[in-house]
């Protein structure tokens, strides 16, 4: 019961998440004041004695290059039942497209070998194999597109319930296009369940297995270095994650459930969500900011970006000007796409944050 009421909970903050996003889209008004820099690896760093020393924003970049397992053999057709318990079958993968919030599904299908089957792609999907591809969402923004989908003709979509107008989806499935939702709800424990059904529909399930297994093992690997490396329970930063889209006024703080607690404890940081009672995805309050008394904030790039940069997120939210991390401008931001994604990179997220984290100063 307890981890279906933690899916139902993750599927529900990341469909809020898709509705902010749509806010905001991908706009960025000001600078976060400080270029992205690649993470060493955790193991090969000097881990900072005193992280509460550090003041300054540190902005990751990771560098994941797509690495596709052998696709194997392809068995087609194949019927299986979806995350909404839907039962479709698929005879054709000429053509697919693979669509959600964070683009973790083309990136998937890339790494199970059959990224040159996709016709087009979301927003988000912005590593360079697929950046020639059209866009079917909408221009700034995360909206699909009905139009731009038939116009591709697909023979498949993959998807989930992070991208909307739902109605548009509907209508794919009534034009006669298999549809193959899977889970939304994005945390370290289904990121091989999500890659195997990704490959379950194009017809190549050895290499979902494939796939699955590295990642996880590549995940375990860096989880077990960064707690080599992370200090004691009690010595960890207070770290909140928030949501901000400054051009549109938006400004969330991430808890319980909403996939940013497992980052933050998987990174060597304190998740304070749950020392609070914070759940899901809520707007931020001044006295929730207070309660929280972060030490570290832990954003999305172009979230900083859209308010201006450090100083402008202050203004805008006097409240966190108040605590340890607005005091001290101890910010740690990550690329967008890539951040909640939990897809084949959450290795490399998890490593790169980590050294924001835990040896800030390695990275500027």
């Amino acid at each position: 019961m307890r981890a279906r009421q933690r899916s139902l909970g993750v599927l529900a903050a990341t469909l809020l998440l898709s509705v902010l996003a749509a806010c905001g889209g991908s706009e960025g008004d000001g600078g976060s004041g400080t270029d992205a820099v690649a993470a060493p690896r955790i193991d090969e760093v000097e881990v900072s004695s005193d992280p509460r020393a550090f003041s300054g924003v540190v902005n990751v970049d990771v560098d994941d290059p797509i690495d596709p397992v052998e696709a194997g053999e392809q068995a087609l057709p194949v019927t299986l039942t979806d995350a909404q318990g839907t039962e479709v079958t698929v005879t054709d993968t000429s053509r697919v497209l693979a669509l959600d919030l964070y683009g973790t599904l083309s990136r998937t299908v890339f790494e199970l070998g059959m990224g040159d089957t996709l016709v087009g792609r979301d927003l988000s999907t912005q590593f360079d194999e697929a950046t020639d591809l059209p866009l079917v969402t909408s221009a700034g923004g995360h909206d699909l597109n009905a139009e731009s989908l038939l116009a591709l003709e697909p023979t498949l979509i993959i998807t989930d319930t992070s991208l909307g107008p739902w109605d548009v989806i509907l209508q794919m499935r009534d034009a006669g296009v298999p549809v193959v939702v899977v889970d939304s709800g994005r945390n370290l424990d289904n990121v091989a369940e999500i890659t195997q059904m990704v490959a379950d529909s194009l017809g190549v399930p050895a290499a979902g297995t494939a796939l699955g297994e590295r990642t996880e093992g590549e995940i375990a690997d860096v989880r077990a270095k960064i707690e080599a490396a992370a200090p004691g329970e009690n010595e960890r930063l207070r770290t909140v994650f928030l949501y901000v889209r400054g051009a549109a006024n938006v400004y969330y703080m991430f808890g319980e459930g909403s996939g940013a607690d497992d980052l933050i404890s998987a990174v060597g940081a304190y998740d304070v969500a749950s020392e609070i009672g914070w759940k899901g995805m809520r707007p931020v309050t001044a006295e929730g900011l207070i309660d929280a008394s972060p030490e570290l904030v832990v954003m999305m790039t172009k979230g900083l970006e859209s308010t201006g940069g450090v100083d402008g997120l202050l203004e805008k939210v006097p409240a966190l000007a108040q605590t340890p991390a607005g005091q001290n401008q101890r910010f740690v931001t990550i690329e967008d796409s890539l951040i909640l994604g939990y897809g084949p990179a959450t290795a490399e997220v998890l490593n790169g944050l980590s050294v924001a984290v835990l040896a800030p100063e390695s990275l500027t």
